[in-house]
């Protein structure tokens, strides 16, 4: 049995990794932390608590989900490397720095953290299938869409997908003329990585997208669109689900669900 603290507890995607922990026999929630309705019981003895480095110390959990705010996140994390607790971030919005940081300090504390962007396995696929196509196309565009909640943009599957492109091709802007945008913003944000890659990516905020991605290649004579949609949120507990039984059988760093496939 694998005991689990869930942090943003009362969110959209604590409760889904709540309802997950109630109904899988091999969890066992014994911790739900959140900002609001402390004190407030959540499941039977299980009471919404706010102090995070007092609780985890107490109840000893083996693993903390996290999916919080992209304000909180880092600072989270080190609560949890502190406590010596392994933990699953859900959590976008952590910049290159940061993350190069809680590697950094994962290991020297020997404590295992999986930061995934995504954890819908379809949208995982739809990465890797244009990591694949990349080698083959010289320009791309990202177009991502959520909805009108989401904070931060792009999304950190966007980002994550761009990463994974330009492993393969260091540059999508071959060919292009010379532009200029007369409304400043209308050719979304160049996503750029040590002077690679150059990918468009635009980002759609609208009630009625929970959330969605789609990859456009383009070369003379033919588009190729990689396109995944989500319709509802359970579908990313079996990705949630993996990285947890993961990280409890090893105690790695790792960036990006698709490396334990």
């Amino acid at each position: 049995m694998i005991r689990l603290a869930v942090v943003g507890a009362l969110g959209k995607m604590g409760r889904e990794v709540v309802n997950l922990a109630l109904e899988d026999k091999e969890l066992e929630l014994v911790l739900a932390l959140d900002k609001f309705n402390v004190g407030e019981k959540i499941y039977k003895d299980i009471e919404i608590k706010d102090d995070t480095e007092k609780s985890l110390l107490e109840l000893k959990p083996d693993i903390v989900v996290d999916f919080t705010q992209p304000s909180v996140v880092f600072e989270n994390i080190k609560i949890y490397q502190k406590t010596k607790t392994k933990a699953v971030i859900g959590t976008t919005g952590l910049t290159k720095e940061q993350i190069e940081e809680i590697e950094k300090t994962s290991k020297q504390n020997n404590t295992g953290v999986i930061i995934a962007p995504n954890f819908s396995l379809g949208a995982i696929l739809m990465m890797n299938f244009a990591r694949q196509a990349s080698k083959y196309f010289d320009n791309a565009e990202i177009i991502e869409y959520h909805h009108n909640q989401k904070k931060d943009a792009p999304s950190g599957t966007s980002i994550k997908t761009a990463q994974l492109m330009i492993e393969a091709n260091d540059n999508f802007k071959k060919g292009h003329c010379e532009e200029t945008e007369i409304l400043k913003g209308s050719r979304g944000g160049c996503f750029i990585e040590g002077n690679r890659g150059n990918i468009q990516i635009h980002s759609v905020r609208m009630e009625g997208f929970v959330a969605s991605q789609e990859v456009i290649f383009g070369s003379s004579g033919q588009i190729l669109k990689i396109r995944h949609d989500t319709i509802n949120r359970k579908c990313y507990m079996s990705g949630v689900k993996l990285a947890i039984t993961h990280l409890y059988k090893n105690n790695q760093f790792i960036y990006g669900l698709e490396n334990i496939l």
